[in-house]
């Protein structure tokens, strides 16, 4: 049996995953996503807001998958990506061909998942490379 999320689960998270809302230490300038409500470098002394982050970054590490969990198509690639505005989110990368460390991204919205044939239809963010950008060649 497929597994099926959790409708108000999946509203709840929509604002921060479609929108790449994170917060941000009005104290530090420390930025988060997920977002938190409180700085763990400030602690109660700490203001948080909401912030936009841009998505645009670069990649740190990446891997890809070949036996993926069910509902996903293989093969895929997961990068670890730092933000310009300096936090680091995990993400997938749409054209692989050629990517390398330090290689620029973009955010990009595309479909996730599907769960099973009468299920949710999963879209959100993604990442793609820019062709002509400047990393290193060292393979993750």
């Amino acid at each position: 049996m497929a597994h099926k999320s959790s409708v108000p689960l999946f509203w709840r998270l929509q604002k921060a995953k479609y929108s790449l809302l994170g917060s941000k230490c009005l104290t530090c300038g420390s930025v988060f996503f997920p977002p938190k409500t409180l700085c763990p470098n400030c602690r109660r002394k700490g203001k948080i807001e909401e912030h936009k982050l841009s998505g645009n970054g670069k990649i740190v590490s990446y891997t890809t998958i070949h036996v993926p969990p069910e509902n996903f198509d293989a093969p895929y690639t997961i990068a670890i990506i730092e933000l310009d505005e300096g936090t680091r989110i995990s993400g997938q990368i749409v054209n692989p061909e050629g990517i390398k460390i330090g290689s620029r991204v973009r955010p990009v919205f595309r479909r996730i998942m599907v769960d099973g044939d009468e299920g949710l239809i999963h879209y959100g963010i993604k990442w793609e490379t820019d062709g002509d950008a400047a990393g290193s060649t060292t393979t993750a």
